[in-house]
């Protein structure tokens, strides 16, 4: 059905609910605003439940009884996990992309096959990196930096995380399937889903077994999650149904996923080793430092997550468009989705300028790591509306098709410019922690100022995949 704009006595509940309810809309046609509202809401949401993953953990973890060694556990081993983040997200991105652009085009037994061979692809990856972190552990944690205090506790907590990869490399790319086909709903109910049993579950295997029971609680969350996706896309009555015939190997659409989706890891992972180097530059300060730095990075992921969301509904709504040869269309959809992104990210900076130390103290009680993580959230919240027009952005290219583009923009930022500042500031300048904050949102500042001025020249319009 098209987009039509609502009238004055459509309610803003009534709005919200049938935004969550996950109907099949036709976002080629009518109010690119109630497009992006309908596909935003749900994926703000959607994006809002996967960072409380983090939060939750680091909040029962910090009140066991080696707190400061159980946080840096936790950070250490995230820092590195990003790399399986990134794949899942570079994965979940290609999938966006090709699903999006089929839907477009009306091929809707296309987009079902696009995503079985997705799927195909992301487990075999996934079966490496599960090996390789169950046997690399400890190894793993005495490369970041850990001290023999974090190794012998937290071994056991990195050995579970990467034996459960095959689940958070699933809930990314399987939600990453129903964006791309406009079922926002799905993969926000997902991460629901996961979210409560993760709460329930948590503190008590906490209780039972210590940090360890954190990493089993999330794992069992992030696959009950899972199963509920895998109903929807078998069984379910959306405009996806996958067969087991989609599964047959298919090189053409494997390859194009494929090539889409390693521009894009590397994309990410141009981001996470720079964060992976930037925890490890931290270590040089102390567990205070790394445990307020892991604290702050998940308050900071928390609230910039939603704009990860409204980037998602630009990356749908483009790749859709496209298909359906209206690239003006896509182009107003993008601007449309960045003001009200900026919007909410001056809302939050105002949030971090006034409550900050309370955020802080809510999540951990020790006075070094709340002095840290404070003066984090004031430094890096500096730059938030330059994030959240930047994420939008650099979406809209990867939903296009146009990977290379924003993974040349990381590169320079992040690698020529923000691990050497980083470095210059914090050891050489002696300013500690405080100048790994200060490269971070410069950094990050650069990166919306080139993605924008790169997206006007439109040559994004024209990527055919």
């Amino acid at each position: 059905m098209p987009l039509t704009q609502p009238n004055k006595k459509t309610s803003v509940l009534s709005f919200i609910k049938q935004a969550l309810q996950g109907e099949n809309q036709d976002f080629t046609q009518g109010s690119i605003r109630k497009g992006v509202l309908l596909l935003a809401i749900p994926m703000i949401l959607e994006m809002v439940m996967e960072s409380i993953f983090a939060l939750v953990d680091i909040y029962f973890v910090g009140r066991t009884e080696h707190a400061r060694q159980a946080i840096s556990t936790v950070v250490l081993t995230e820092s590195v996990l990003t790399i399986l983040y990134s794949v899942a997200m570079a994965l979940g991105m290609g999938a966006t992309a090709v699903v999006a652009r089929r839907v477009g085009e009306k091929n809707i037994e296309g987009a079902s096959k696009a995503g079985a061979q997705a799927m195909n692809l992301a487990l075999m990856i996934t079966f490496v990196i599960s090996v390789a972190g169950v046997l690399l552990a400890p190894h793993i944690l005495h490369v970041m930096g850990g001290s023999p205090e974090v190794i012998a506790l937290g071994t056991p907590y990195t050995r579970i995380m990467f034996g459960g990869s095959v689940v958070i490399m699933l809930l990314f790319l399987i939600n990453g399937i129903f964006r791309g086909a406009g079922n926002a709903a799905i993969a926000m109910w997902s991460l629901g889903i996961a979210n409560v049993c993760n709460i329930i579950l948590c503190p008590i295997l906490i209780h039972f077994y210590g940090l360890m029971g954190a990493a089993i609680a999330t794992t069992i969350g992030r696959g009950i999650g899972v199963s509920y996706q895998l109903y929807h896309l078998f069984k379910g009555k959306g405009l996806l149904r996958i067969k087991r015939a989609h599964f047959s190997l298919d090189l053409g659409i494997f390859k194009t996923i494929f090539d889409l989706s390693w521009v894009v890891f590397v994309q990410f992972f141009i981001a996470s080793a720079s964060w992976m180097f930037l925890a490890r530059l931290i270590t040089r300060f102390g567990d205070d430092a790394v445990a307020g730095y892991g604290v702050a990075i998940r308050i900071l992921m928390f609230f910039i997550l939603p704009a990860w969301g409204l980037s998602n509904a630009a990356a749908t709504l483009v790749g859709q468009n496209l298909g359906a040869q209206q690239p003006e269309r896509a182009e107003q959809s993008v601007w449309k989705t960045a003001k009200y992104s900026a919007i909410f990210m001056a809302i939050v900076i105002l949030i971090f300028l006034v409550g900050s130390e309370f955020i802080t103290s809510f999540m951990n009680k020790d006075a070094g790591v709340v002095k840290i993580a404070t003066e984090a959230l004031h430094i890096v919240s500096l730059g938030y509306i330059f994030y959240g027009v930047g994420m939008v952005v650099t979406s809209a290219f990867n939903g296009a098709g146009d990977t290379k583009t924003p993974t040349w923009i990381n590169l320079v930022a992040f690698w020529l410019f923000q691990i050497p500042v980083a470095y210059l500031l914090s050891v050489t300048l002696k300013w500690g922690p405080t100048g790994v904050f200060v490269a971070i949102v410069t950094a990050e500042a650069g990166i919306s100022v080139a993605g924008v001025l790169i997206f006007r020249r439109g040559a994004w319009k024209k990527v055919k995949i």
